[in-house]
Order: structure tokens, then sequence, then C-alpha cells
């Protein structure tokens, strides 16, 4: 069973120097229907103005996970890490039992969009830790990269849940095929672009809860982006 949650249905709001879609309820946006798929509790899409961003601000027992589509990340936090995260790297930050930080727009004179995602983690009271690695772009085109793991496999950053993230680069016309064992669940986020899953249209914004299905089929109906949580 497939069933689409359109961009168009995300809760929304623009502050000038931020503007940011929900797929699942945050913040201000509270929807009881979206809560989160399985340990995937947040993806929010967010276009920061330049040289804006979040000020310190604290967080804790969450995986959280930033994907850069466009433009630069300045990333600052109470563990001493100060690191830059650019289109093609993932950072990975274990807020366990407290961490402080923040995040800014790099670029004087560029907006900055990227997708920021938080899994809930096995276990409460991780010590806080960061990682950040970078997957080129020849390793993701046409092909389902790992690059967020349980066991940290494939040179993928490690996060603390029985879940997997792969990324894609997909021309129109290009297939990934994806086993989905049985008990699994899986989401698809379209982060930009248009491809076609197992016979249904997501375009760029939309996301996809999976179930029941042994087998995913995804083809670029355009040239697309893609990321594929694997969930318990």
């Amino acid at each position: 069973m497939i069933t689409v949650r359109k961009s168009e249905d995300r809760g929304h709001f623009d502050h000038g120097w931020l503007d940011t879609h929900h797929t699942f309820s945050f913040s201000e946006y509270h929807d009881p229907r979206n809560m989160g798929f399985r340990a995937l509790r947040v993806i929010n899409e967010d276009f920061v103005a330049a040289g804006a961003g979040f000020p310190t601000h604290p967080h804790r027992n969450m995986e959280i996970v930033t994907y850069v589509l466009e433009g630069a990340v300045a990333h600052r936090d109470s563990m001493g890490t100060g690191s830059v995260i650019r289109p093609g790297e993932v950072q990975r930050m274990t807020a366990g039992t407290g961490v402080t930080h923040s995040e800014f727009n790099a670029e004087k004179n560029q907006r900055l969009h990227l997708l920021q995602i938080w899994i809930l983690p096995e276990s409460q009271g991780l010590p806080p830790s960061y990682e950040q690695r970078a997957f080129p772009e020849s390793e993701r085109r046409g092909k389902l990269r790992i690059v967020a793991s349980r066991d940290g496999r494939d040179g993928s950053v490690l996060i603390h849940q029985d879940a997997a993230l792969y990324s894609a680069l997909l021309d129109k016309g290009t297939r990934v095929e994806y086993a989905l064992p049985k008990g699994r669940y899986a989401w698809l986020q379209v982060a930009r672009g248009a491809v076609n899953l197992n016979g249904q249209h997501l375009a760029a914004g939309d996301g996809a809860a999976i179930q029941n299905e042994s087998a995913l089929n995804i083809e670029g109906e355009e040239p697309a982006e893609i990321l594929l949580f694997d969930l318990a």
C-alpha cells in the first residue's frame, strides 16, 4: 500500500527570512493525522534567505539529519563543532542528553534550500555526537546510495535507529529498484523533479508512506532527486 502525502497538503509558513514546509506536525503546525511515520518524525523543507538562519537553540533525544539541496549551511554547536554543509554532504547530529546549535545560510547572495530530518532514536540519553560525510554525485546518479544507517555501512553516517536512508539522482527515464523486506516500511520523499513510484506520480515536495510492498520501482519522469527511508 502506498499513501501519498502531497506537497500542497504540508504545513507551510513564510516568515520572510524562512519559507518552510512541514511534511509532519512540527512547531506551530499541529496535524494529529500526520505526526510522523514509524521512527521518522520530521521532514522540513526550508528555504533560508541569504545570511539568515536559526540562532542557537537546544535539542534533546533526537537524531537530526541535514540534507542540503542548494547553497551552504554554517553549523556551530556546543560540542565545539564548526562546519559548512554543502550539496552532496549529509550531516548527522545526535542530540542525546542535550546539545545547543545554530544553523545559518553561509552564503551572502544565495538562498539556502535544505531538508531537515528528525528520526527518533532507539534509546534515550545517548551521548551527543556529530558526523558529516560527502557523497559524490557519481555515487548517486542512477542508483540508490546509502547515506545513513544504523551500522554506518558503506561509508554512511551512523544513526541510532533501525533505519537506513538512501539518496538517488535520476535522469528522465532512469529507473531504480528497491526490495523491501517483509515487515519493513518505507518513506519516499521527492526533493526535486518528479518520479513514478509503482505506477503513482510523485512531484517535488511529495512524500509517500509505503507498507506491504515487496518491490519498489522508481522511475524519473523528469530529472529528480529523491530520498528513500527504510524503516522498522
